[in-house]
């Protein structure tokens, strides 16, 4: 399975605004938070077609998302998720004593993910602290 390295960064979106108004725990949120925008020259290298799910691997972890069309660029091997616990899963825990992560400049890999489902937030949560992901 091909597998591709981008340079990962994170940040908020107005989609995830409004999704957080409607709650955390609802689809809303799943789809407006639970992707990876990428290149489309990345789709490309990746072999894969928009809407895609796709598992993002850092040193840090890794999580299954939907991988969608840039909304900004043309930006080839960059690729953003929204802030949120899917992208809690690859960035570095360490906050440098600020209290709040680094979100930019994660080297991750990414992998077209067949067969597997993009996990709702509160299940991905209650995985990771229980240590399954």
């Amino acid at each position: 399975m091909p597998e591709i390295e981008l340079n990962l960064i994170s940040g908020r979106t107005i989609q995830q605004g409004v999704s957080m108004e409607g709650g955390k725990e609802k689809p809303a949120y799943t789809r407006a938070c639970g992707i990876i925008e990428m290149d489309d020259a990345d789709f490309k290298r990746l072999g894969a077609w928009r809407n895609t799910n796709v598992r993002v691997t850092s040193e840090y972890g890794s999580v299954v998302v939907k991988a969608v069309q840039a909304t900004q660029g043309p930006h080839p091997g960059l690729a953003f998720i929204p802030m949120g616990p899917w992208a809690n899963q690859v960035i570095s825990p360490n906050t440098y004593s600020t209290g709040m992560p680094t979100f930019k400049g994660v080297p991750v890999k990414v992998e077209v993910a067949n067969g597997e489902t993009i996990l709702e937030g509160l299940d991905l949560v209650r995985k990771a602290c229980r240590g399954e992901i």
